[in-house]
């Protein structure tokens, strides 16, 4: 715990992650806020599915482009730019008066695709702010961090939503995004740090195996993940707080293991280990769908959580150049927004045919193939024991700290 402390006395590093988790809250609550609001207007919960699934789809396709972007024209300028494109497609779906539900998929669309990538441009930062030794700690730290995200703001949304407005629910995501955005924006670091265009044809950071295997194995994790949620909600039903419960102990869980062990060193069976943690903690939730046993197995499946996407985020950091590490991430991104989508349609369809047990077998399967990949492919895994996790430094010289 000293070590998480020490990090977050460095200067900037408490600023920039409490910045970027807020800007990111909304992640958590716009899905179900959206849900809600397109189904109380055209009372479908398939034109909901629709519009969500658009925004997904604008998220997935931005991911790599705008992170890209970033080295091309500046974070800053790319930050504000889909900053003021999403609150505004975002605020639209919310404040206009009834619209087709094809003009709200669009809407959707545009939302996600100007979702601002926050995110990637945090962890291009990060090594820029620490030492070698701390990047791991650090990364870790984000990532239980974020699980915040995931406790509260669902909880916050439905709640915004069911008992005020969902207008009301949407609008609060989009001041948090603003805030959040703007705070990050005017932050000293993302003026000083300078991405240095990538000379590389965009995707192909992707031939880098560490960054390969980061993303599917975070399309594998996340999909298991959307799959147990698709689970939970079968099992107790939309209108229960059971729901809420079991999950926010999944999220707490994966928040505990990544401060618990995501400091560890790293080594070339660090990512099959944590995922064989998270497969074991499902595949025992599958055997009984009852509170307690859920509380008890999700919160041991969620202690990979996080420590896994720690993994990730290093072996990527490690393995690109600097110019190359904000489109990196956005590719990392995109395989766990599509794993998502993929994970929730596969459990819904399993729902429809074995009940919500099929959601957890298919959460389980999705989980023991997060473990099997960097096991075979363990070769593509880099030993960052005693080595530099930093970025590979570009092959000329790069300007970072502007006078």
């Amino acid at each position: 715990m000293n070590s998480y402390l020490s990090l977050l006395k460095t200067r900037g590093v408490a600023r920039l992650m409490g910045s970027q988790l807020v800007a990111r809250f909304p992640g958590g609550m716009l899905s179900l806020a959206f849900l809600i609001h397109i189904e109380q207007i055209h009372h479908s919960y398939g034109a909901a599915g629709l519009v969500l699934a658009a925004t997904s789809a604008g998220q997935a396709i931005a991911g790599p482009l705008t992170s890209r972007w970033m080295g091309t024209w500046g974070m800053r300028r790319v930050l504000v730019l889909t900053l003021i494109v999403c609150t505004t497609a975002v605020g639209t779906i919310a404040l206009a008066p009834k619209l087709p539900v094809p003009l709200y998929m669009a809407l959707g669309l545009i939302a996600g695709l100007s979702y601002p990538p926050i995110q990637p441009a945090v962890r291009t930062i990060y090594p820029k702010l620490v030492n070698s030794g701390q990047l791991t700690p650090l990364y870790s730290l984000d990532a239980s961090a974020q699980e915040l995200i995931w406790i509260l703001g669902p909880v916050i949304a439905t709640l915004l939503a069911t008992q005020v407005s969902p207008v009301i629910a949407i609008m609060v995501a989009v001041l948090f995004m603003v805030v959040g955005g703007i705070w990050f924006i005017s932050s000293p670091e993302v003026g000083r740090v300078r991405i240095p265009r990538s000379r590389r044809k965009l995707g192909a950071v992707l031939t880098r195996p560490p960054v390969l295997l980061a993303t599917v194995a975070g399309f594998l994790m996340i999909g298991a993940c959307a799959a147990v949620e698709a689970g939970v909600v079968a099992t107790f039903g939309e209108g229960r707080p059971e729901s809420g419960v079991v999950l926010a102990i999944f999220a707490f869980g994966s928040l505990v293991g990544g401060l618990a062990f995501g400091h560890r060193p790293i080594g070339p069976w660090a990512l099959a280990v944590r995922m064989f943690g998270v497969f074991v903690g499902l595949a025992l939730a599958a055997a009984f769908l009852d509170f307690w046993w859920l509380s008890a197995t999700l919160a041991l499946a969620g202690l990979g959580i996080a420590p896994a996407l720690a993994v990730m985020f290093t072996i990527v950091s490690a393995s690109v150049k600097f110019s190359e590490t904000a489109e990196a991430y956005g590719w990392v991104g995109t395989g766990q927004l599509i794993g998502a989508a993929l994970g929730s349609a596969a459990a819904g369809f399993m729902i429809d045919a074995f009940d919500a047990h099929g959601a957890f077998w298919i959460a389980a399967l999705l989980a023991f193939l997060g473990f099997l990949v960097p096991t075979i492919f363990r070769r593509a895994h880099p030993d960052l024991r005693g080595l530099d996790s930093s970025p590979i430094p570009d092959t000329e010289p790069i300007q970072t700290v502007r006078p």
